[in-house]
């Protein structure tokens, strides 16, 4: 299936790592023009390499620190300076510490929604006029399946991230009349480098233990996920917009 994606423009957050990376890597095999970015500059630097590796499109790596909203805007300038437009949006953020929602003060909230939520609304403000003027774009929150089936030990990230579903939902009428849609990719379980922390010495035996509940019987894998977001991404997702999709192997229970 062509998913109309070669020489798109693509900018993906948080991506030199993880989900982000894969769905980097995923859209550069469909022949779209990346433009990355990251904290550390040598896994940023690394990422490069692999993106570039997977497609015939141009690569931009910028580090960037999410928190810093004008930064984030700097990056969205120089993408569509470099490229000439931007197509695709894929917000990320970065992890907050694990524990229950009596385990932190009124500061370390703060903090969480300066991580995980603000950043997504700095992004895309910073890239509307871009997506407007094209009259066709994409953007792509990815969340976590905790926006419909908290976690007892994600309760920064689950308070937190709640407020982009309802930005998210203002944003599908704002923009549908330019042709962009906006959708929330809520994933579960993954082996990525944060669950491999997370776990810490016993990461394979924590790992069989989680798989052990989710109906698939593993946890994701992160190619995976980039597929499912390079689809929504494409020509044929045209009339797929105000979605959370779940991405968790059936963890999260009941009807939504």
């Amino acid at each position: 299936m062509d998913l109309g994606l070669k020489d798109r423009v693509a900018l993906v957050a948080a991506s030199s790592s993880g989900l982000g990376l894969a769905v980097a890597r995923a859209l550069a095999a469909e022949g779209a023009n990346l433009s990355i970015c990251g904290r550390d500059p040598d896994k940023l630097a690394q990422a490069h390499v692999e993106v570039n590796a997977m497609g015939q499109g141009d690569v931009l790596s910028i580090p960037v620190d999410l928190r810093d909203e004008r930064a984030a805007a700097n990056w969205v300038r120089k993408t569509a300076a470099t490229f000439g437009r931007i197509d695709i949006l894929v917000t990320n953020t970065g992890g907050v510490p694990f524990g229950p929602v009596d385990a932190f003060e009124v500061a370390d909230y703060r903090s969480a929604v300066d991580a995980n939520l603000l950043p997504h609304v700095s992004l895309t403000l910073a890239a509307l006029p871009v997506l407007k003027k094209g009259g066709w774009g994409r953007i792509l929150m990815i969340a976590s399946e905790s926006v419909r089936q908290p976690h007892p030990e994600s309760g920064l990230s689950s308070v937190a991230r709640l407020g982009l579903l309802g930005y998210m939902k203002g944003l599908v009428h704002a923009l549908g009349p330019n042709g962009v849609t906006v959708n929330v990719l809520a994933p579960g379980f993954h082996r990525t480098p944060i669950l491999d922390v997370q776990f810490g010495a016993d990461v394979e035996a924590e790992l069989d233990r989680v798989a052990a509940r989710i109906p698939i019987g593993r946890v994701g894998n992160v190619a995976d996920f980039g597929a499912v977001a390079t689809f929504l991404a494409g020509e044929q997702a045209s009339y797929i917009t105000g979605t959370v999709l779940l991405i968790d192997g059936g963890n999260t229970r009941g009807i939504s």
